[in-house]
Formats: C-alpha cells, sequence, structure tokens
C-alpha cells in the first residue's frame, strides 16, 4: 500500500512536470519572460527654437519621469496593508499630486509601471531619492519600518522651457504635458522638433536593472533645432511697446508687427496681453495664441493704400488729380462722411490720402469703371492680389484668412465701404504684407518665421524661399510711397507723430468701427498705424494696431503712431540701416478752386 501510494504521487509529480515543461512551457516562459524583463521608452530630446542670431528661445532641459511597479508596494512585498497610502503621502506634497490619485495608482494590479509624474525637475527626483534612502536606513535600524518608497523609480526625459519667459509666446507656442507640441511653431514644427523616441528592454529585479543580464537598446533620435527670422531685441522692443500702450489705453489688446520689407521676413510679432508658456496655469484663456494672426478684424484707413494703387494703376487719375470733397456725399442708401465735419475740400488724389478722406476715397475708386459694379470687380482683383482672403503663407496653426467677400456678393453699402476699410476682414500680418509690397516696388513676398533647421547631424537646411507675386508696376509704388510720406511729413497729414528724425518715412494711419466678437456688434474701435521706413530706400516695415482703447484717444494716429515711431526708430538702429540721404518729394495736398 505505502509502495502503491508512493507510486501515485511521483506519477502525480511526473505528469504535472510534463505539462509544466512539455504542454504549458511557452506559457510559462512567456509570464517569466514579462515579469523579468522591462521596455522603456526612451524619449527624444526635443529641438531648440532661436532667433535668428542663435539665441535660446525654447529649449529643453534634464527632466525625469517619476514611476512605480506596483508589485512592490503588496502587503506581501512590503509587510503592511497600507504601503499605497504611505507612499503616496510622502510622495503627494513633492509631485504637488493629489494623495488619492497617487494611491490608485500605486495599487493598480496585472502591471508592473505605472506614472506618477511627468517631466520633474532634478531638484524633485533628488528630493525623492533622500527620502527613499533615508527610509532604506531606517528599515535596516528597524525592521518592522518598511522601506515604501523602494517601488518608485524615475526614468530620464526632458523639460520644454523658455528662457525669455512671454516674449514671442504667441509665436513660439507651448507643449502640452504629453511633451507634444500644443500651440503656435511648436505645434507647426512638431514633427520636426520631436525627432524620434527610442526603446530600451532589460532585465530588472526588485524595479533594478540587473546589470549582467544585458539589454537591447534603440537610441533615440534627438529634433531638429529651428532658426526663426525674429530677432530678439527687436521683437523686446515690440512687445514692450505695445504691452505699455494697451495698458496705457485700457483696451482689449493689440499687436505689433515688424518685416523685412524686402525678403518678407518676419522680424518681430508681437501680442499684448501675453502669456508665459513656463506656466499656462497661470495664463489668460483669451490670451493664448497668436492674436496677431488670429484676429480678424476691420482696418479702416490704412486699407486706402489698396484704392489708390488700383486707382494708379489703372492710370485713371494720378496724385496731382484734382478731387472736390464734399462735406457730405449720398450713395447707394447711405450718407456718407469723413472723420470731422468740414467745408468743402479742394483736394489732389495725394491730398485725399494724406487727409484720410473716406468721401475722396469713395469718389476716386469710383473711376475704377464705368459703372459701380465694374469699378467693384477692378478693386476687387487689386485687392485679392495684395494677399487680402487668403492666409498669409506661414501656415500658422488657427490663423485667420479674413473675410472679403467676391465683389458680385458686395452690399449697397459695402461696395462704397470697402474703398475705406470697411466692411472687409484682415489681420495683422495681411496689413503688414501689403505695405511691405508697396516698399518692395510692387511684389508681394510671402511672409516667413523660418529661416531653416539644422539636424542632429549639424547640417542646416534653409527654409524654402517665399514666394513672389508682383501686385503693381514699380512705377505705382513708388508714387503712392510718395504720397505716403505725404501722411507723415505734411503737416496737413494724420500721421505726424511716426516722424523720425533724419529718416523719411512712409506711413498711413486707421480708426476703424470696430466689430465686438461678443455680441457681434459694432462696439469701440481698431486704432491702427502701418508704413516702412526709409520711404525712398525701404527696409523695414510696421504694423501696429490696437483693439477697443477706452481711455485716451483712440485715433489710429495718436495711439500707434507713437508706437510705430518707437519700434521703427529701434529696428532702424538695431540693423545700422544709414540715415536717408534726400528730402522727401513733398506732392501737393490742396488746390486752388
Amino acid at each position: 500500500m505505502v509502495s502503491l501510494g508512493l507510486t501515485l504521487v511521483m506519477l502525480a509529480f511526473v505528469v504535472r512536470l510534463l505539462q509544466v515543461q512539455a504542454v504549458d512551457a511557452d506559457v510559462y516562459a512567456a509570464k517569466a519572460e514579462k515579469n523579468r524583463y522591462f521596455t522603456h521608452t526612451l524619449a527624444a530630446e526635443r529641438g531648440r527654437i532661436t532667433d535668428r542670431g542663435g539665441v535660446e528661445l525654447a529649449a529643453s532641459v534634464d527632466a525625469y519621469d517619476i514611476t512605480a511597479d506596483p508589485t512592490l508596494f503588496t502587503p506581501k512585498e512590503m509587510k503592511t496593508k497600507d504601503a499605497p497610502e504611505q507612499a503616496a503621502a510622502l510622495l503627494a506634497p513633492i509631485l504637488d499630486k493629489d494623495v488619492s490619485e497617487l494611491t490608485r495608482k500605486l495599487k493598480k494590479s496585472n502591471t508592473r509601471y505605472v506614472l506618477l509624474a511627468r517631466r520633474q525637475t532634478p531638484q524633485v527626483w533628488k528630493q525623492i531619492k533622500d527620502l527613499r534612502g533615508a527610509l532604506a536606513e531606517k528599515a535596516g535600524i528597524d525592521p518592522g519600518s518598511p522601506n515604501v518608497l523602494a517601488g518608485v523609480l524615475a526614468d530620464p526625459s526632458s523639460k520644454r522651457v523658455y528662457p525669455n519667459h512671454d516674449l514671442a509666446a504667441g509665436i513660439l507656442g507651448w507643449v502640452n504635458a504629453d511633451g507634444e507640441g500644443g500651440g503656435g511653431l511648436e505645434r507647426q514644427l512638431d514633427k520636426q522638433l520631436a525627432g524620434e523616441d527610442g526603446k530600451i528592454r532589460y532585465a530588472q529585479s526588485g524595479g533594478r536593472q540587473v546589470p549582467t543580464a544585458g539589454s537591447t537598446e534603440t537610441p533615440a533620435v534627438p529634433g531638429s533645432d529651428v532658426e526663426l527670422t525674429i530677432d530678439r531685441d527687436i521683437q523686446w522692443a515690440a512687445q514692450n511697446a505695445i504691452t505699455e500702450q494697451v495698458e496705457k489705453s485700457k483696451a482689449d489688446r493689440g499687436y505689433v508687427i515688424v518685416q523685412d520689407s524686402r525678403t518678407g521676413e518676419v522680424l518681430a510679432m508681437a501680442n499684448a496681453p501675453g502669456f508665459d508658456p513656463n506656466d499656462l496655469s497661470k495664463a489668460n484663456g483669451a490670451a493664448l495664441g497668436n492674436a496677431a494672426l488670429q484676429d480678424a478684424f476691420e482696418p479702416g484707413s490704412t486699407a486706402k493704400v489698396m484704392s489708390m494703387a488700383a486707382v494708379l494703376e489703372e492710370n485713371v487719375a494720378t496724385p496731382g488729380t484734382h478731387v472736390t470733397v464734399p462735406n457730405r456725399l449720398h450713395r447707394g442708401d447711405r450718407l456718407f462722411q469723413d472723420d470731422i465735419d468740414h467745408p468743402t475740400w479742394h483736394l489732389t488724389l495725394n491730398g485725399v490720402l494724406a487727409k484720410s478722406s473716406n468721401i475722396g476715397t469713395i469718389l476716386a475708386t469710383g473711376q475704377l469703371g464705368k459703372t459701380q459694379q465694374e469699378a467693384n470687380k477692378v478693386l476687387y482683383s487689386y485687392l485679392r492680389k495684395f494677399g487680402l482672403g487668403k492666409e498669409t503663407g506661414l501656415g500658422f496653426p488657427g490663423e485667420t484668412s479674413g473675410i472679403l467677400a467676391p465683389a458680385a456678393k458686395w452690399s449697397t453699402s459695402q461696395q462704397f465701404t470697402i474703398p475705406f476699410g470697411q466692411g472687409v476682414s484682415i489681420n495683422a500680418m495681411q496689413a503688414t504684407s501689403v505695405y511691405s509690397t508697396i516698399a518692395n516696388g510692387g511684389v508681394r513676398v510671402e511672409p516667413t518665421l523660418v529661416r531653416g533647421t539644422k539636424g542632429p547631424d549639424g547640417r542646416f537646411t534653409p527654409a524654402p524661399k517665399p514666394k513672389k507675386t508682383r501686385v503693381v508696376s514699380e512705377k505705382t509704388a513708388k508714387t503712392v510711397s510718395q504720397m505716403l510720406e505725404s501722411v507723415v511729413d505734411d503737416e496737413e497729414g494724420t500721421g505726424t507723430k511716426a516722424r523720425i528724425p533724419g529718416y523719411r518715412v512712409a506711413g498711413k494711419t486707421g480708426t476703424a468701427n470696430r466689430v465686438d466678437p461678443a455680441t457681434g456688434r459694432y462696439k469701440g474701435y481698431t486704432s491702427s498705424f502701418a508704413g516702412f521706413a526709409p520711404a525712398d530706400k525701404p527696409r523695414v516695415t510696421v504694423y501696429c494696431a490696437i483693439q477697443n482703447a477706452t481711455k485716451g484717444s483712440y485715433f489710429g494716429g495718436q495711439i500707434c503712431g507713437p508706437i510705430y515711431k518707437e519700434v521703427m526708430e529701434f529696428a532702424l538702429k538695431t540693423l545700422q540701416v544709414p540715415p536717408t540721404g534726400s528730402g522727401p518729394a513733398r506732392l501737393p495736398v490742396t488746390f486752388e478752386p
């Protein structure tokens, strides 16, 4: 009986061994492999974003993803039932996380890896390591005191930082919690900046790598560095100027764009109010994004430069053409007027632009066709050539194309308001590009924000050359430029506050009725100033706009003219543009009837 019993026991062992080692061998091997080996992602280092001079605007610094192995927090492993709760209570103030959330993660079953916090600074990880070491030392002295942080680990990672804080934040955007571009160029160029993550697989025991067991690694490929066209110093000057004026005017917001008139490169694009991408929790939601590209607004009188260019290009008038401007003008279903009541003005076409007469502009553009409908079609074609109603070419996330209805759909009032910048919407970059087109001899160069990229191999790849389009002739552009000088140089002009000693300045003021985004009704004004310098040899274009100024003046020449002057002076000095050597054209503004 004993022999029979032993035989049956041995038979049971043999059967079980056959099942484990032969029938289910692969299953058990797979389980062992799964428990023994860890596979982790090696995060690629995100590429830098620099200004045109190589100054860092966005960079990545060392950081750690704080992780844990839940199997090391079980009662069996820790000899205590509340190890997850104890660990969570210790980690919560260090990681700034909720205790219950950490406890839930540490109690997860069927996994040996949980992420507790992303992209923590080296100081945070050192604090956890020091605390873990202290607990280990205590456990060595008192075996009844377990090291509840023994299963807390860290994976090397990186954290995005913006050393200049809010400078150019609207352009740069930010990186979200998952390490992906969440806005701005960080989002637009995410693929180039992110690089390719790698992987590492290694044997582990007790939450630590077994050095003798070997490992396999696919290295991460760093992202490319991106060099912008932005000049950090000019960006600072523009941002400082617009921020001060928005606060002084108690306005909703404002923007300033500085562009190289010849190449289309954007030297600055500043928004106020702004935000610090290092800490989005403190940012105003309305200030996120890039309002200079995402806001659509009616430009007002700064758009008259396109109407004048069309009139000159079609040879229906010259700068000296006489335009008699009454105090009121009846057209369609409306009675039009200028910004101020006046007796009948006897202006030249140049004077119409210098004094920013709406009535004079309506009369001039009415000559573009034998009928008003024909004139509308001609003006519409020029507005499209100047870039209205379509994207600028930057490809920026959330950029608006503005609103320009086809000429056939212009309402009775639009066909008379669009010539002076009402009934049509643009963004600030489109407005800047219009003036750069005139400054560049009538050729529109698509604006650019990126000069090129530098790959992990150190090789620099220039950005594709921007598209160029002839809009008006060089002769027309030069004439319009001279007319724009009258706006600033002539005592009867509306832009005298934009004068810069030693330089010939071409510019135009704008004060437009503003559509309130919240109600869709007109409320307040869009105040603006646009221009370029030196007028005789253009190098820099500056555009400024302020939305809904509620304190002090709201006229574009009064609140944006000084900003234009301040930013333009700084840009000319920074770029070492020599002073003008000749005097302005001084075209006549009025005529004797």
